[in-house]
């Protein structure tokens, strides 16, 4: 091979690509301040847990991801599995995160060096007449050009890693993002299906009741024929028939709404979509709330609030590092000839390599300003955390307050049931021997019916409850459950970490 000066054109090339190495291996300091969580108020125990509260066996009885299995309704099984398939809300959170992922691999490659190449070819014919134009023996000749060039900022003060470190947070904080969708539409299916079932509930109890008040209208239209009863009583019974039977046709607005709004969680038009009629009679299962501090693990909002401080804690490494040179690094080289016969020989090389350090020296404070930006958006996370974690804390104690509150109003609710029915056959059997007016069976009609129809509503009130629990619990996730979205070694190697 012929050489260039003193040195073959490999060994210049070679020279080179040791020179950035040698750079590369600098790239070992990082400034910024090191990420560590802060502490979240976490009390000891939750105040609305009673001191016989006897949790469940075993103790992790919310199955991981199928949570809603505890409930042991197969039909809202079944709705629940469509949700992760054909959800247009789930797949869009799924995108929003596949896109942070990218952002992540956007970054990194930033440190590495970039390299471009191409190929050029040119036909030139020179001016006789410019200056100097007849010194030369030819004006015609043919350019073919082979560059590679490369171009490098080595990461000296840990701005690429620290954007990097950044990207890789906010990755993870837009993953748990994605579980909270998907907790929420989860947990806003089963709370509609359980109001569609108690609305079924309450429409069998009305259609039961106008069956009854039926039978009282034509009781008393005989009375009527008989001569015992007045037309006043026919007509408060058939009062009494007519406005049961049209509550009943009103809850179907209501349970269509409901239904719809399956059918849209599900992914299925709602025109499509039927669910078939099935009463309520689902109790709250046992839910264990476990100890507090395990819910900063259990909640997907709070994980995501604290990869968004570690991304914001990174970004202050960011905007430190603009207060130190930039090292750019470059080197071209190639093949250059006349003809493709001596495009490969030793003279037809070329290679020249260049080194730059640029450092801002007056900028009207716009670094520091930058850095009190980044310093000012961290307290901001971590405000957003603390508040996340309150947050949290507030919705399941609001949660087990509900459960221990209706439960016991259940019980109550079913004394008064119970009296209420006692008080309707009472006046009837008064009315029926004619002692009292039909007045007195129409009051006892009403507060049986209103005591009956409390009942059922507070038996949804419970399954709502104890959905809004798990939710609020975070379902059975933990934040180990997160991506790692995986440290790229070469990087760590490089940058001689």
């Amino acid at each position: 091979m012929r050489t260039l000066g003193t040195l073959t054109f490999r060994d210049r090339w070679r020279g080179l690509v040791l020179s950035v190495a040698g750079a590369v291996a600098l790239t070992g300091c990082t400034v910024g301040p090191k990420y560590a969580r802060p502490a979240a108020p976490s009390p000891p125990d939750y105040q609305e847990v009673p001191p016989d509260w006897k949790t469940a066996q075993p103790s992790d009885q919310i199955a991981k991801g199928k949570w809603w299995e505890i409930f042991q309704d197969a039909q809202l099984n079944g709705l629940e599995e469509q949700i992760n398939v054909s959800n247009q809300t789930l797949k869009a959170a799924q995108m929003q995160f596949e896109q942070a992922r990218a952002v992540v691999r956007i970054n990194r490659a930033d440190l590495y060096p970039t390299v471009t190449a191409g190929v050029g070819a040119s036909r030139v014919h020179l001016s006789q007449n410019r200056p100097n134009g007849s010194l030369i023996a030819t004006n015609n000749y043919t350019d073919l050009l082979l560059p590679v060039d490369v171009s490098y900022e080595p990461d000296v003060w840990g701005r690429v890693r620290k954007t990097v470190e950044a990207a890789r947070a906010s990755a993870q904080a837009t993953a748990a993002d994605l579980e909270s969708v998907n907790l929420s539409l989860h947990a806003e299916l089963a709370t509609d299906y359980f109001a569609l079932r108690a609305l079924d509930a309450e429409i069998d109890l009305l259609n039961s009741t106008v069956t009854a008040f039926q039978k009282a209208l034509d009781l008393t239209q005989n009375r009527f024929n008989g001569g015992i009863a007045s037309q006043v009583d026919v007509a408060q019974a058939e009062t009494q028939l007519e406005t049961t039977r049209a509550q009943a046709v009103d809850l179907g607005v209501q349970r269509a709404a409901f239904q719809h709004a399956i059918a849209v969680l599900i992914g299925q038009p709602a025109p499509t979509f039927t669910l078939p009629f099935s009463k309520l009679d689902n109790t709250p299962p046992v839910v264990p709330p476990g100890v507090p501090s395990d819910l900063l693990e259990r909640r997907p909002d709070i994980a995501a609030t604290e990869r968004r401080m570690a991304a914001a804690n990174a970004q202050i490494g960011v905007a430190r590092a603009a207060y130190f040179p930039n090292v750019t690094l470059g080197a071209s080289g190639g093949l250059e000839s006349t003809s493709i016969t001596t495009w490969f020989n030793g003279p037809a090389g070329f290679i020249s390599g260049s080194a730059n350090a640029v450092v801002t020296v007056f900028d009207v404070g716009r670094r520091r300003a930058i850095n009190d930006q980044a310093k000012a958006a961290y307290s901001q996370t971590v405000a957003n955390y603390q508040q996340t974690v309150l947050t949290g804390f507030q919705e399941v104690e609001d949660s087990l307050a509900a459960l221990r509150i209706l439960e016991n109003e259940s019980k109550v609710q079913g004394v008064a049931v119970a009296a209420a029915e006692h008080s309707l056959a009472l006046s009837t059997n008064r009315y029926k021997g004619g002692v009292t007016s039909y007045l007195e069976v129409i009051t006892a009609q009403s507060t049986a019916l209103s005591d009956e129809r409390t009942a059922v509503d507070i038996a949804g009130r419970r399954m709502a409850a104890s959905v809004s629990l798990i939710k609020a619990l975070g379902g059975g996730w933990n934040s180990s459950n997160l991506p790692s979205v995986q440290k790229d070694t070469r990087a760590q190697t490089a940058n001689g970490q």
